[in-house]
């Protein structure tokens, strides 16, 4: 993989490999893991459980890290919400079988396969990783979405940078730019226009190419209705207007 990217947060695995052979498509700029991957991530948001354990099954004929897909369940409890999620991941252990390395006892735990604990005590240390990753997926826009977050409610800066960013998006276990990928098309799915249009920017930010970005739409298309998109598709087209 090239290195490619800000090296902020979990940046650990560079860019993606692009597709350059005779009769590649636009989604040959993903790799077969990260394509599966975000097929995994457009299914959560609709929570279709015979399409999340092919999906499943799929993503592991492709050999994606099981941690990958632990790290992109815990994440997407902040994209679908509780709910999904938890559908997801009841189909997830019918497919993977049952969670290794858990702690006894006790609250916390970081889900197997050796995430990281939940059962920090150094809550600053949180908001620190949390203020650094939110602000390498939101570059210029970063101090505009504190303001717009403290205006709407005293608590979301710090839900959103502790609990969010700091706690779940910050984690080790996948990196940053397959995490923006991966919500881009958990996002266009829920058809959140305004959000896609925020990580849209930050995949951009965090190391995606353009051509990384259209083939995830690409990946994704089978999975939208015509409006959303046609609404994915303007909001990508505003992007690609935009200085960073």
């Amino acid at each position: 993989m090239r290195e490619r990217g800000s090296g902020t947060g979990n940046m650990g695995e560079g860019g993606l490999p692009r597709g350059d052979a005779p009769g590649s498509d636009e989604r040959d700029a993903l790799d077969p893991a990260t394509t599966a991957l975000v097929r995994v991530a457009a299914a959560l948001a609709e929570g279709k459980v015979a399409v999340l354990r092919d999906r499943f099954v799929a993503a592991r004929t492709a050999r994606v890290p099981d941690r990958w897909i632990e790290e992109l369940l815990l994440q997407s409890l902040l994209v679908v919400g509780y709910p999904l999620a938890l559908v997801a991941f009841g189909v997830w252990r019918e497919v993977s079988g049952p969670v290794s390395g858990r702690r006894g006892g006790g609250r916390g735990g970081g889900g197997g396969g050796g995430g990281e604990e939940l059962a920090h005590e150094d809550w600053q240390a949180w908001a620190q990783r949390g203020s650094t990753v939110c602000a390498a997926v939101y570059g210029r826009a970063y101090h505009k979405l504190l303001l717009n977050l403290r205006a709407l409610h005293p608590a979301l800066e710090d839900l959103v940078l502790v609990d969010a960013y700091g706690k779940v998006i910050g984690r080790p276990g996948l990196d940053l730019q397959r995490r923006e990928l991966c919500t881009v098309a958990a996002i266009a799915v829920l058809g959140a226009a305004q959000q896609l249009h925020s990580h849209l920017r930050g995949a951009l930010n965090t190391g995606a190419s353009r051509e990384e970005v259209e083939a995830v739409l690409a990946v994704i298309d089978g999975d939208l209705d015509s409006e959303r998109r046609r609404s994915a598709h303007e909001q990508w087209d505003d992007v690609k207007g935009r200085r960073l």
